[in-house]
């Protein structure tokens, strides 16, 4: 692989990805207009406020959804534009599909009939789940946006953090929930107090890789792919996060080099989780890259 992980990962980008992720690539490392990518990311919104189009490739058609909705919302996040109008709408649409506890399903029913991921379960009344919810009311507080979704939700996200730092059986995934509302919630003192349980438990229950070379002797949560391990950098994506305290300097150091290591040689990241399609893999990838090349170069890293 010649040229910077940047360049590499340039190539990569233009040859591979979606409209939205070239765009999403040119302003995060080459000047691109934040408008731009707003452009881009239009097409996949829809009349009830949502999201939906495949934006997250693992669920498909053109149907509005909780993860489709959250990804659009992540992606107006890193281009601060998550305000607004817009944020009404979406909010609106968010206390449509709500489940009893005013929280979010991982899926509405409305996709069935559509490809789905496998390990996406459809059923007719889903329950609530924090790795849908907790990065949206996460999300939403930081950006100071109000909306009566957001006292049940945040409660419901407070009980199930609470839950997991005291001892209930959890996952990767669901700590990194857990991380992104305790990020972005409004009461730091009670955000602090939680993380610092919550990284008691991924550390005596090992849900982070901290040697790389070894990471076959930690292990996997039930239902995940081989090899789909978390490390500290998919904690905590940036040096501020309340996750980055449950880390020594030499444990993230090896995280971010086992990161960097990961870019292949066509200059794209390799997708962790399971594989499915074809199709969502290559919608995929670029993604990977784009968060990749965002989480070194949040902590220091040279990307080129």
């Amino acid at each position: 692989m010649a040229g910077t992980p940047l360049r590499c990962a340039e190539q990569f980008v233009w040859l591979t990805a979606r409209v939205l992720e070239q765009r999403r690539f040119a302003h995060h490392f080459l000047g691109g207009s934040a408008d731009a990518v707003e452009a881009a990311l239009l097409p996949y919104a829809n009349e009830d406020g949502g999201y939906g189009h495949a934006l997250e490739p693992d669920v498909r058609g053109p149907v509005s959804q909780p993860l489709h909705t959250a990804h659009a919302l992540r992606v107006l996040d890193a281009i601060g534009r998550c305000g607004g109008p817009r944020a009404e709408r979406v909010c609106r649409y968010l206390t449509g599909v709500s489940t009893h506890d005013g929280a979010l399903p991982a899926v509405h029913p409305s996709v069935r009939g559509y490809p789905v991921a496998p390990f996406v379960p459809v059923v007719d009344d889903p329950p609530s789940d924090l790795p849908a919810t907790g990065p949206v009311v996460g999300l939403l507080h930081r950006n100071r946006i109000w909306h009566a979704w957001l006292f049940r939700a945040t409660d419901f996200c407070w009980a199930a953090v609470e839950a997991i730092a005291g001892g209930r059986p959890t996952h990767p995934y669901e700590v990194e929930a857990a991380v992104a509302f305790l990020d972005g919630v409004l009461d730091r003192d009670r955000a602090e107090e939680a993380a610092d349980r919550l990284g008691r438990v991924v550390r005596e229950r090992r849900l982070a890789v901290l040697e790389p070379e070894r990471a076959g002797a930690y292990p996997l949560a039930p239902g995940y792919a081989p090899g789909e391990y978390h490390f500290p950098h998919d904690y905590a994506r940036v040096p501020d996060s309340l996750a980055r305290r449950w880390f020594t300097d030499g444990e993230m150091a090896r995280s971010l080099d086992h990161l960097a290591s990961r870019q292949a040689e066509d200059g794209g990241w390799p997708v962790g989780r399971r594989q499915w399609a074809p199709g969502a893999v290559l919608e995929s990838r670029p993604i990977v890259t784009i968060e990749a090349l965002r989480t070194l170069r949040a902590h220091g890293r040279p990307v080129g």
